[in-house]
């Protein structure tokens, strides 16, 4: 476990396998936006978004989550990933990122049962049949081998339009619920084939999309996955989450992202266990790939005491959308900039557009009244 790491703008990190340089430890975390167009192509204003957070010094910007189908469309706004149209902004995008001095990730994922009917105009597709409240029917669909495949080949293709568009990398995104997520969960994944039934064979969707890219993105490539250790209600548990992280080793992943929403709670399956989420990964595997951790760092002793846990780089989310520059003040001793709520004139001097804004007033508090 890392101990006393000063963490900051000149606290360099190098990923072994590819050789990256990263100029700090932080990462700008998939943030949902909704500043994409409807066809998914993505706007100038997610490209300022981005871009202003390069510029302020972040080591990794990752994009919001692409959909790799058209099938997988998750909500309104939401960045596509599923055609080559999509690769000309997403270079600009790139371009961008790189002239200030970040690496750029990619978040591929589908959105299986939390992919709308009302948006896709197609029955949810799931691991299994499950109840689903964005179907017509109340239910998903099961997929078929011959859906697998398809999906499976859907995420390699995004990875490679991820490559022609000069990404550094890609997240696959089998956290928070989603479709790679359902084939993980014990609660919505019950085939009783060689995709389901034991954490091996549930793990098997994801290792084979992982494989699948490795075989088709230049070495160089970075390929890393985002997974959460807990979801009581799809049935993923912290001892098959770190079982998983052993699984994800041995494949070769150049990171691991453990989203924790907040990394400074205990496993709400062992309350009685004073270790962080982070630490439990973090001292339970050797030779883990590098971590990044996410969830509810705001403050320069934040950042640090996820360090401590063991994090290789710091995820935030949501002090990146009021303060872009924050990667680089924490060069500042005692750095923790003023919490929410945000006027809508701080924020679009943060470039949100008003799109984005309306979005962040569904956080409760985050937006102020008085603008």
């Amino acid at each position: 476990m890392v101990q006393n790491k000063q963490l900051g703008p000149s606290d360099s990190f190098i990923f072994n396998r590819t050789g990256h340089r990263l100029r700090n430890r932080t990462v700008l975390a998939a943030m949902t936006n909704k500043q994409s167009h409807s066809d998914g192509t993505l706007s100038d204003a997610e490209i300022k978004w981005l871009t202003r957070r390069a510029k302020g010094g972040f080591g990794i910007i990752t994009t919001a989550a692409a959909h790799v189908s058209k099938d997988g469309q998750g909500w309104d706004g939401e960045l596509g990933l599923f055609d080559d149209m999509h690769i000309d902004k997403l270079t600009t995008l790139t371009d961008s990122i790189h002239t200030h001095g970040s690496l750029s990730f990619a978040q591929l994922f589908h959105g299986g049962m939390h992919a709308p009917q009302y948006l896709t105009e197609k029955t949810p597709i799931s691991a299994s049949k499950i109840p689903c409240d964005e179907s017509k029917s109340g239910f998903t669909r099961s997929a078929s081998g011959k859906d697998i495949k398809r999906l499976i080949n859907n995420f390699t293709a995004a990875a490679v339009r991820c490559v022609q568009a000069g990404f550094d990398g890609i997240e696959l995104h089998g956290a928070h619920g989603y479709l790679i997520s359902q084939f993980l969960g014990t609660k919505t994944n019950m085939r009783k084939d060689e995709w389901g039934g034991d954490l091996k064979n549930r793990t098997r969707f994801l290792i084979e999309i992982y494989r699948s890219i490795k075989e088709n993105v230049p070495d160089s490539f970075i390929v890393g996955v985002r997974i959460s250790p807990e979801i009581s209600d799809l049935g993923i548990n912290l001892e098959d989450s770190i079982n998983l992280a052993g699984f994800l080793r041995d494949e070769g992943i150049d990171y691991l992202h453990i989203s924790c929403w907040d990394a400074f709670a205990k496993s709400k399956e062992y309350p009685d266990d004073s270790r962080r989420l982070t630490e439990w990964f973090t001292q339970s595997v050797d030779d883990l790939p590098p971590i990044i951790s996410t969830g509810s760092v705001w403050s320069k002793s934040d950042a640090q005491e996820l360090m401590n846990q063991g994090a290789d780089l710091i995820g935030v989310a949501r002090v990146g959308i009021p303060y872009p520059g924050w990667a680089k003040k924490l060069s500042q001793e005692n750095y923790n900039p003023p919490r929410a709520p945000f006027t809508v004139q701080h924020l679009r001097e943060a470039d949100l557009s008003d799109v984005f804004i309306n979005y962040m007033r569904k956080w409760d508090g985050f937006v102020s009244n008085n603008n």
